[in-house]
């Protein structure tokens, strides 16, 4: 019986070949069979959209990204191995013994090893390729990006290098990836190198036995003089880096890495090469183990030198005299940073913030006056969810800003759209055929003036009900079905035999059936079973009798999805806002940028969960809310980012001259772009490198009082607002977005910065300067004014006590001629009602706070009828806060006194009813004083 088991040397070819073919061809169907499907839904859909061309040259980039990286991956390793295994072919054993059921196996070293190098690099290469096809927008912007942006005039330089912008967005990006791909391989290689070592017994020559052959090594030293190439390169490009580098103070390049730092990492990049030279010399002579070591000693060494000769120069040359020493580079980091992130093209201008209440000059900014927000959006929000969603399962997910011309005037309002949420339907309908068939849209929008208010308190609104009705000649809505939005999350089949749900309508429902061109064509069966398997619908799809070969599939419908679908290289603002079209469609409009982290000498900001240091707002898109065509318009033809990308996408983008000039005009400058540039200029509106390293001049968003989730009061950062005024020293009325500021750690307002939205003036910024000798009053400030106001603590305190709550909305700052004017609504909400309804609006100037029930009242108290046209409609119910009058105590015995309060009382909530809240407040404070007495009488 023998005593071991010998493996066959070789078997029969054909069955070898047959066995791997039929493999190879079951792992690719399992596993590409659904890839496959994919892809052909995914061209289905773009093709749908009219980008057909978009997703062929992603895949051909991606794919073709695929094959190059597998291929070079798997001939360099696999190279190496079989190099490697020739050079030590002489000295492997012929086989091995292992133990397999108690049982000794000899395996042949040589196949077992082809075999496991053979899946090893074909593993590793297929890795390697899913994780370069991943980075295609790197290599794409590479290929592309020189024909794309080479000779612009004005070209930004670094002034460090003397490199242009181009090659730190495209080039040095792509070499960074290349040569971390190729460190990882040279590390594999020289792991391969050190086991061939092992197996053939070298492992002698690390224990200095002289009987071993010093051959092994010069795989060995072929490998390692391939690692230190590598770190060469990447220590070159590493240099680079330095610039984008954050510090305490400013980021960039320091006075210590441009004296020391820079000079030193060439030094170790030369050692690298010179120890790659010796290393590869070691290969071609007598090879030896310790010449290795010494071929990366000389870098070691001058990494450590540079390492000890930077601390020096930084603690005994630079911190002792840092400003002097850091102050060009400072200035660097000042200029890149301000024109990483659009700061540069910020103009300035001085705001004098004057206090009296002629400054305000109401005479000359009725305009603006008459389009202050009163409506907080989510008090809106709440009031239409009670009086505009009709049935449960709709929602409006989000509250819009905007102008229309109304009745010939251009106006400030608000949209908000009326979306289906079918995670709100009954359980009972929670069926495939209502989910996919019937309740495929939402239904209209509500439109209302930012200060339109009823009698009642609630919103004044100029669109609303189903069918949407109109109460302004020339504004109506002929496509109100919302196919696509920010709530439609599902797919869904239109063009059936079913008719969809539109709106209800009495006891009846008013039903309807889709007529547009968006959306897949389902065709016939077996493109059918395709779309089932892919959607996740395989099911009830192929077997409805309500679809028909007409039918469509609506997917990605969700606007979000839709468009980080069609561009995931552009970064989008979540706030879409709606448009009504003078045709009267309905469109989604969205901001997109272009980012990157590789702008040099610039900060680091976050940006969600992305460190960023270069933002553009260079694309605006538009989605259909029927039809759900989407269009990019570029609006800025300047950022070489985005026209690299046209260069890949030519038929993805048009022209902003393309876009229709209707839309135009609801365009507006980016609430996302802003708050960025605000937290940015906060520190960078410093240009002086001294005032910038003191932090001398250092402002903050200015901070408002919110409401958390619980209902309490918080202090929060202000979000930009939009605004229709007439800007201080400009003539006619613009939509723009501001945002007021506050020195760091101080409440008082220092400047505000104005986004412009309209005609020549889109996308220019201009920044406000308050006098620095003047103290100006912040929200937080007005807030207070607020609270310590006797007669409104008073009402707000009693409102608080009836079964009810004080709701406080949004504290405006609005410049008003040569002031600033304050305006906060004041909402009553029941305990039982989520609806709030407005009853207060306070008005304040500097040195001057008025209230009402109404704006007009307010505005009345605060300018008391002079230099304004708009006079209060109810003077009675309207009240200017002054200081109180001295009074005297009256003699008057208890009963008196008693009678006293009690007349005042019901005085009191008489004139509440009756909404005549200034002589309510007087009431007020007498009832006070009758108390006062009682509480001071002899007991």
């Amino acid at each position: 019986m023998p005593t071991s088991i010998d493996w066959p040397l070789k078997s029969p070819r054909r069955r070898r070949r047959r066995f791997l073919l039929l493999l190879a061809a079951l792992a690719v169907i399992v596993l590409s069979g659904r890839t496959a499907v994919s892809y052909f839904v995914d061209l289905l859909w773009f093709r749908s959209l009219g980008y057909g061309e978009v997703f062929t040259k992603t895949l051909a980039l991606q794919w073709s990204i695929f094959a190059v990286f597998v291929a070079a991956t798997f001939l360099i390793l696999y190279g190496s191995f079989a190099a490697l295994k020739r050079a030590h072919l002489p000295d492997l054993p012929s086989s091995h013994t292992i133990f397999f059921g108690g049982q000794p196996v000899k395996l042949p070293v040589e196949p077992v090893m082809r075999l496991l190098a053979i899946g090893g690099s074909i593993a590793i290469a297929l890795v390697t390729g899913a994780g370069m096809m991943g980075e295609w927008p790197t290599l794409a912007l590479f290929w592309y990006a020189p024909r794309a942006v080479g000779g612009v005039p004005g070209a930004v330089i670094d002034p460090i290098f003397g490199r242009p912008l181009s090659f730190f967005f495209f080039t040095l990006p792509a070499w960074q990836l290349i040569s971390g791909w190729l460190l990882t391989l040279a590390i594999i290689v020289c792991v391969l190198a050190i086991f061939f070592i092992l197996i053939t017994g070298g492992a002698g020559a690390f224990a200095k036995r002289r009987s071993y052959l010093i051959l092994p090594f010069r795989g060995l030293s072929v490998a390692f003089a391939f690692l230190l190439l590598i770190l060469a390169i990447r220590v070159y490009l590493g240099r680079f880096g330095l610039l984008f580098e954050d510090h305490t103070v400013f980021g960039g390049v320091t006075y210590t890495d441009a004296h020391v730092t820079l000079t030193g990492m060439l030094l170790v990049c030369v050692a690298l090469l010179a120890g790659a030279i010796a290393a590869a010399a070691n290969a071609v002579t007598v090879a030896r183990g310790r010449w290795l070591i010494a071929a990366i000693l000389p870098a070691a060494l001058c990494f450590a030198g540079v390492r000890v000769a930077g601390w020096w120069m930084s603690s005994f040359i630079v911190k002792p005299n840092e400003l002097v020493r850091e102050q060009p580079y400072i200035a660097h980091n000042i200029l890149m940073t301000r024109q990483a992130y659009g700061l540069d093209k910020f103009s300035q201008r001085e705001f004098p913030a004057e206090t009296t209440v002629g400054a305000a000059d109401p005479a000359d900014n009725q305009a603006t006056l008459q389009n202050i927000r009163l409506w907080d959006w989510q008090a809106l929000q709440d009031t239409l969810r009670q009086i505009q969603e009709i049935r449960t399962y709709y929602d409006f997910p989000d509250i819009d800003i905007d102008r229309y011309v109304i009745d010939g005037n251009l106006r400030q309002v608000m949209l908000a759209t009326r979306e289906l949420n079918v995670e709100k339907l009954p359980e009972s309908s929670r069926n495939w055929i209502n989910e996919k068939l019937i309740y495929t849209h939402g239904y209209g929008i509500t439109m209302n003036p930012v200060n339109g208010f009823t009698s009642e308190g609630l919103p004044t609104l100029f669109l609303s009900n189903m069918p949407v009705q109109s109460t302004v000649a020339g504004l109506s809505v002929s496509r109100p079905e919302i196919y696509f939005g920010e709530l439609t999350n599902t797919d869904v089949y239109v063009k059936t035999r079913q008719q969809e749900f539109n709106y209800p309508q009495g006891q009846s429902n008013n039903l309807t059936s889709y007529q547009g061109d968006g959306g897949i064509v389902l065709g016939g069966f077996f493109r059918r079973i395709l779309l089932a398997l892919d959607r996740g619908d395989l099911g009830k799809l192929p077997f409805s009798d309500d679809v028909n070969p007409q039918s469509r599939l609506l997917m990605r419908r969700n606007v979000r999805e839709r468009v980080s679908t069609l561009a995931p290289f552009l970064t989008f603002d979540l706030d879409p806002y709606i448009v009504v079209g003078d045709d009267g469609r309905l469109s989604w409009v969205m901001d997109a940028f272009t980012t990157s982290d590789q702008y040099p000498y610039s900060s680091h900001y976050r940006l969600g969960d992305d460190s960023i240091n270069y933002m553009r707002n260079s694309v605006k898109v538009v989605i259909d809310a029927y039809n759900g065509s989407t269009t990019f318009y570029v609006f800025d033809n300047q950022d070489p980012i985005l026209a690299a990308y046209r260069r890949i996408f030519p038929s993805l983008f048009q022209d902003a001259s393309a876009m229709p000039p209707w839309l135009r005009k609801h365009v507006r400058y980016p609430e996302l772009l802003l708050k960025l540039q605000g937290e940015v200029y906060g520190l960078y509106h410093m240009t002086n490198p001294e005032v910038f390293y003191n932090r001398e001049d250092l402002w903050t968003v200015a901070t408002e009082v919110g409401m958390s989730e619980g209902g309490g009061q918080t202090t929060q950062a202000m979000q930009p607002n939009f605004v229709l005024m007439k800007l201080p020293d400009e003539s006619g009325m613009e939509f723009v977005e501001i945002l007021p500021f506050t020195p760091a750690n101080r409440n008082n307002l220092i400047g505000w910065i104005a986004g412009r939205s309209d005609g020549a003036h889109y996308g220019t910024s201009v920044v406000y300067n308050f006098p620095k000798n003047k103290l100006v009053d912040g929200p937080l400030q007005i807030e207070a004014r607020i609270d310590q106001n006797a007669q409104l603590s008073g009402q707000l305190t009693l409102w608080n006590q009836q079964g009810s709550h004080v709701r406080r909305g949004t504290l405006l700052v609005i410049p008003t001629g040569r002031a600033l004017l304050y305006a906060e609504p004041i909402y009553l909400q029941a305990e039982r009602s989520p609806m709030p309804e407005l009853r207060l609006v306070v008005l304040a100037l500097q040195d001057r706070l008025a209230y009402g029930s109404t704006f007009e009242a307010a505005l009345g108290a605060l300018f008391g009828g002079g230099g304004s046209s708009l006079t209060a409609a109810e003077p009675q119910r309207a009240a200017a806060v002054a200081p109180p009058a001295n009074t005297t105590q009256p003699a008057t015995d208890l009963n008196g006194t008693i009678a006293e309060a009690a007349k005042a009382f019901a005085d009191y909530q008489r004139l509440t009813a009756e909404g005549k809240l200034g002589e309510a407040g007087q009431k007020l404070e007498d009832l006070k004083r009758a108390i006062d007495k009682l509480n001071a009488h002899p007991r």
